[in-house]
């Protein structure tokens, strides 16, 4: 900046009993003219000078000091969380002419993140700001792990302890493979002893000051929380740190989202962002312009805010009402499959436990079977025959979860309701998982929940290959279940053999058994 531009500033800050500030961008020219109370400045929304990993913002911050004693705890913390280029700050002396200059950019040095230098006046820096820039990104990249690749989000994920913290961490380890489910690139994860969420930023605003500024640092735009988020949450929680922010419910609502492929499963995905949606609006970025509207469809003094709400809530009611007729159309369907007295047997169990690939080994069917969470959205039927004849219809069904956000629970009622025609529920658990017993519970209360917990279950272990021999006969002993590998269909003849044993006792007929010999 030139002398008269610092002197005239001086000069105004000394009038004002205020401080004064400049952002300026790389080409030199002033974007933005700041005006504080006598102890700072307030920086304004610059979310439309995006950043990208391993870059700064482009804008640096040159302002007035009208008391001495250098850069402040809050100038840093700009210079760390808004990722500025550089802050400079300018002692006003008492007959109004700038005096010590105080210069500040993010190159570590002597065990902080970054460097500062001092100046009799602002006359004696440095002439060239952009090497200083220039030196500061090398320095980023260099900090950054791990491969950024364009268009994949990094996040960083967060949450509290709780009263158990073994459970947290268990819970913590599902967050991250939702998170690689969704296709975002996980930098780190952060998991605060705390028993209770603080209530308006979860995990303390210092706490969540740190955490942001080592997202940034780690390249991370995203922060992810383990604990669903309240609409305040949120907002305040966006407001300190300027990154984007997500929670578990909106994470698994994005997986679903990605997952559904029938007409049914889109709608009840769409129903339950929505309904999730609803209540976070805030004003701010919620134009919704594919939703319909226009013209005549407004009231007098309603607000951009009011009419997105008001588009939803149409919105909401119109899937709704595809959504009973959806239901309606599968009762029908299964009323059909249930006519010629062939018994249901129903696939069900924690999200990525093997359904999928269970259903395909024995009945030859092609359904998408992925290691990943959520990969099937929709009931599968398919019949499962053996050398017999028929032995009974085999119906895959969405995986459970534990915590399954109410909104995905009220949305896939109608796909919850296919497990209530079922003679028999196969629980498929995965043997090998750490928390098998946390799994089996889950999927234990759900079926509750549902009022399920009458039909006939039978525990069966999958991935039984992935355990040693030498465990698994405790297992088998410690959950009376069977053991599989769904992948090998020689393992399968144990779980057939006691599937048609069970079906014997329905009013169905089952091929093969001894009456009929």
């Amino acid at each position: 900046m030139s002398p008269e531009t610092a002197r005239r500033m001086a000069e105004l800050s000394l009038e004002t009993g205020r401080q004064l500030g400049l952002l300026i961008d790389r080409r030199g020219y002033v974007t933005h003219v700041l005006i504080g109370d006598r102890r700072s400045v307030f920086i304004p929304d610059l979310r439309l000078f995006r950043f990208s990993p391993g870059n700064l913002r482009g804008l640096r911050l040159v302002h007035t000091h009208l008391e001495p004693g250098g850069l402040t705890k809050e100038d840093m913390t700009d210079l760390l969380m808004v990722r500025l280029d550089l802050i400079v700050a300018i002692e006003v002396r008492p007959d109004g002419l700038p005096g010590r200059t105080h210069l500040a950019y993010l190159v570590p040095s002597d065990n902080t993140r970054w460097t500062t230098e001092v100046y009799p006046n602002p006359h004696e820096m440095r002439e060239n700001p952009l090497a200083l820039i220039e030196l500061a990104e090398n320095q980023m990249r260099q900090q950054i792990t791990g491969i950024v690749t364009e268009g994949v989000p990094r996040v960083m994920l967060l949450g509290i302890t709780g009263v158990s913290e073994e459970r947290a961490e268990e819970s913590m380890s599902e967050l991250k493979e939702l998170a690689r489910t969704a296709g975002l690139e996980v930098t780190s994860t952060f998991l605060q002893k705390r028993s209770k969420p603080d209530p308006r930023t979860i995990i303390g605003q210092g706490k969540l000051r740190e955490t942001s500024i080592d997202a940034l640092d780690q390249a991370a735009d995203t922060l992810v929380f383990n604990q669903e988020l309240s609409p305040s949450q949120l907002r305040a929680i966006t407001e300190e740190t300027e990154l984007k922010v997500l929670d578990r419910t909106m994470l698994i609502l994005d997986i679903f989202a990605q997952h559904a492929r029938s007409r049914g499963g889109k709608i009840q995905v769409e129903l339950a962002q929505l309904r999730y949606l609803l209540p976070r609006l805030v004003g701010k970025g919620t134009a919704l312009s594919r939703l319909a509207g226009g013209i005549g469809t407004r009231g007098p003094g309603e607000t951009k805010l009011e009419v997105d709400r008001r588009r939803i809530r149409q919105r909401i009611g119109k899937l709704e009402k595809d959504l009973a007729h959806l239901t309606r159309e599968r009762k029908t369907r299964r009323k059909r499959r249930g006519a010629d007295l062939t018994p249901i047997v129903s696939i069900v169990g924690y999200t990525n436990v093997g359904k999928s690939t269970l259903l395909n080994t024995l009945t030859s069917a092609r359904e998408v079977a992925e290691d990943k969470l959520f990969a099937t959205l929709d009931p599968v039927s398919r019949r499962l025959t053996t050398a017999e004849g028929t032995l009974c219809v085999l119906t895959d069904t969405v995986g459970l979860i534990r915590d399954l956000p109410p909104e995905l629970e009220k949305a896939f009622a109608a796909t919850f309701e296919e497990i209530g025609d079922a003679d028999l529920i196969l629980h498929l658990a995965d043997a090998s998982a750490e928390n098998l017993g946390e799994q089996i519970v889950t999927v234990e209360e759900t079926l509750e929940s549902l009022a399920l917990g009458t039909i006939p279950t039978m525990l069966v272990l999958n991935k039984a290959d992935l355990v040693e021999s030498t465990v698994l006969p405790n297992l088998r002993r410690r959950y009376n279940a069977l053991t599989v590998s769904a992948l090998k269909r020689e393992s399968l003849g144990e779980l057939l053999g006691e599937v048609r044993r069970r079906l014997q006792s329905t009013q169905y007929p089952v091929p093969g058994t001894q009456e009929e010999d």
